[in-house]
């Protein structure tokens, strides 16, 4: 197995695993590999920093790149084409499931026990991996 940094046509860096050199290179060419944040497959190998052990045979670890720029990439989404509801986000998604309120992507907070009787009544949420907020134009 080795893992190559690529980075697609729109700048977005991430790192993948394959069998081979010549795995990668047949996957490219079938167009089979693509960008795991926008989805292009106009992707290329990008320069890619050797794994380091310091003295103690540690190994010294990048920093997180990859996923803290998916994370904004994902935020920016949510807050382009969501409502923001703040703490009214369990009462406003039962209101649109239930028909009585208008449909349309919200986002807010919830307290974890809110969270689970929408799960548990079938209304379809899912929790965001950061801390909403108000948008930040």
């Amino acid at each position: 197995m080795i893992q190559f940094a690529l980075r697609c046509v729109d700048d977005h860096r991430f790192e993948s695993w394959f069998q081979s050199s010549e795995a990668f290179e047949k996957l490219h060419a079938a167009g089979m590999v693509s960008c795991i944040i926008c989805g292009s497959t106009k992707v290329e190998k990008a320069l890619m920093a050797p794994k380091v052990r310091d003295s103690k045979k540690r190994r010294i670890e990048q920093p997180p790149e990859v996923a803290e720029q998916a994370l904004a990439e994902l935020k920016k989404q949510v807050e382009q084409n969501s409502e923001y509801v703040g703490v009214n986000f369990a009462q406003e998604a039962r209101d649109i499931h239930d028909g009585t309120a208008p449909e349309r992507s919200i986002y807010g907070e919830a307290k974890p026990e809110e969270a689970k009787k929408l799960i548990e009544d079938g209304v379809p949420v899912a929790p965001l991996p950061f801390v909403p907020g108000r948008k930040s134009n």
